[in-house]
């Protein structure tokens, strides 16, 4: 049995929660917060919450830590620290800044002979797969990628985390004009701001300066900068009834051109529809939370990302059952 610690118990973290519980080749063995332990009910029983201050003492204890804490704040700085103690794996999605949280992490796994997985989910995660497999089967073309409509919690943590800002919700919302024209073969030059709008739902601290929030929102580099964003500013009841739900969802596509001349276009689509964001993302960690440990049985060390593991690694199953069924 592959045992299992969660940092972080937050949408993500229950998530997780769930996804281990129907593996049955893993076992959680402990949830770590930063909140009060006693404070936390979490869904299995006969699990211990345990303060994070504690963490080192599991070091021999638990196999995979799978990090849920956000992008913005947690994860460059947790990852690399548990990266000393554990296999880690975590779901960075700060596209822009994804090549110095390797390296960062990367350092600290081979210092500690631990295997580390960074930025898993669907985007980056799956979706990234996808573009690989699209461009180097189609190498005369172009990727495109659009995401929702649906909630970020990345983004969504990223403007919680302003001065004033009480709760959150940030839509992605693909610009459906350059949706068809990418579905069109033509491959459109588009800018960042051409495919998706934001959209915000925030409910402010009592006292808080409305205006500076929403500069803070629409000026935040790496996440709402390059776009057009709408800011709206909601009271608790409003939030409650009509931005409680995670629903995602998103696409990548490519167009390329084979044959004499490039005569001849094809276009690769794939996308997928999510009732929850943070559980479907949860079941991706702890997928790759079974990569980690082949990786590890191998001798392997240092970071990974969904782009070194060999797909039979995510499954239970061996690879004369994968041939037989799936090939």
């Amino acid at each position: 049995m592959i045992r299992i610690g969660i940092l972080g118990y937050g949408n993500l973290g229950r998530g997780v929660e769930y996804a281990v519980n129907q593996a049955s080749d893993m076992e959680l063995v402990a949830v770590f917060t930063r909140r009060a332990p006693e404070s936390l009910q979490i869904v299995t029983s006969g699990v211990p919450v345990v303060s994070v201050n504690e963490i080192a003492s599991w070091k021999d204890k638990i196999d995979v830590m799978i990090l849920c804490g956000g992008s913005a704040t947690d994860l460059p700085i947790q990852t690399p620290e548990m990266a000393k103690l554990f296999h880690v794996i975590d779901s960075f999605d700060t596209h822009a800044k994804i090549p110095e949280h390797f390296a960062a992490v990367d350092a600290a796994a081979k210092a500690s002979s631990k295997v580390a997985m960074i930025s898993v989910g669907w985007d980056p995660g799956l979706f990234s797969l996808n573009r690989l497999y699209a461009s180097a089967i189609l190498p005369e073309g172009k990727d495109y990628t659009f995401w929702g409509k649906g909630v970020s919690q990345g983004h969504s943590d990223a403007v919680r985390r302003i001065p004033g800002v009480k709760n959150a919700k940030q839509y992605t919302i693909p610009v459906e004009e350059a949706l068809e024209k990418v579905r069109s073969g033509s491959n459109p030059e588009l800018s960042t701001r051409e495919k998706h709008r934001r959209e915000c739902f925030v409910v402010l601290e009592s006292g808080a300066d409305a205006a500076a929030v929403e500069k803070a929102i629409v000026t935040m580099p790496n996440y709402f900068a390059d776009y057009d964003t709408t800011v709206h500013f909601i009271d608790e009841a409003e939030f409650a009834k009509n931005h409680s739900g995670m629903a995602h969802g998103g696409k990548v596509i490519r167009a390329g051109k084979t044959g004499e001349n490039g005569k001849n276009t094809h276009v690769v689509e794939y996308s997928i529809k999510l009732d929850s964001n943070p559980e479907f993302t949860a079941s991706v960690l702890v997928a790759y939370a079974r990569a980690a440990m082949r990786f590890a049985e191998e001798g392997t060390v240092g970071c990974k990302t969904v782009l070194d593991v060999p797909p039979a690694y995510l499954s239970q199953k061996s690879g004369e059952v994968l041939r037989k069924e799936l090939l």
